[in-house]
C-alpha cells in the first residue's frame, strides 16, 4: 500500500528539484498560482477546494495531494474537503470516486479522519 504522505513528500522533493533546474518556469507557475488562489470575493481556501474537485476529476495524483494539503493549510476543514469530494463525485462519477480514496487515505495518515 502506498503512503499518501510519502507520495506527497516525494512530490515536494521533486518540485524543489524542478525549481532548482528550471527556476524561472517554477517562479512563473508559483506567481500565477499566488494570484489565482489569493483571497478575493472567494477566499483562498474555497479556491483550493475548487482546484481539488478539478484534480479529482482529472485523476492527477500530484494535484490531488497538493490541493488537499494546500486547502487544509489555508484553513479548510475536513468536512469541507469531504463535501468537495461529494461534488467531484457527482460531476465526475466513478473516476472521481476512485481518486477521492487517495484523499481519504491522506486524511487518515494525517490523523484527521
Amino acid at each position: 500500500m502506498e503512503s499518501q504522505l510519502e507520495l506527497n513528500q516525494e512530490r515536494q522533493r521533486l518540485l524543489d528539484k524542478f525549481a532548482e533546474k528550471l527556476p524561472t518556469v517554477r517562479a512563473s507557475v508559483v506567481s500565477q498560482g499566488n494570484m489565482a488562489f489569493a483571497d478575493g470575493v472567494l477566499p483562498g481556501r474555497v479556491k483550493r477546494l475548487m482546484a481539488l474537485a478539478m484534480a479529482l476529476r482529472a485523476g492527477c495524483t500530484n494535484c490531488i495531494l497538493g490541493r488537499t494539503t494546500q486547502a487544509l493549510d489555508e484553513g479548510a476543514t475536513v468536512e469541507e474537503v469531504l463535501e468537495t469530494i461529494s461534488v467531484a463525485v457527482a460531476m465526475g462519477g466513478t473516476l472521481a470516486m476512485a481518486e477521492s480514496l487517495r484523499v481519504i487515505r491522506l486524511l487518515e495518515e494525517m490523523g484527521r479522519l
